[in-house]
């Protein structure tokens, strides 16, 4: 099973996402467990992720969060703007698998 962690704000507009993500992960028959935090929170919940997504409003924080995770070998990336507003969860959820398998 894959965690895919996925971080914004305050985590209130990525739950939405999580779910949606969830949702088609269960259509695909695949066994992933998406989460949705606050980026404050980030560092406590690093160990669990196998990778972590970032949401565009802070796609800044993207070097500190790589650093922190790339010796943990957990591949960090940033949604896309529209799929993260469309909440795509199937767009979502291949970008978190094509970075799992880098």
């Amino acid at each position: 099973m894959k965690t895919i962690l996925l971080c914004c704000a305050a985590g209130m507009s990525t739950s939405m996402l999580a779910t949606n993500m969830s949702s088609e992960a269960g259509k695909k028959g695949m066994e992933v467990v998406v989460k949705a935090i606050p980026i404050q929170e980030l560092e406590a919940g690093l160990g669990e992720a196998d990778v972590v997504l970032l949401g565009p409003q802070v796609h800044y924080e993207l070097k500190r969060i790589t650093a922190l995770a790339e010796p943990l070998g957990k591949p960090v990336g940033v949604i896309d703007r529209m799929d993260y507003g469309a909440l795509r969860g199937d767009k979502v959820l291949e970008h978190a698998l094509g970075l799992l398998k880098k």
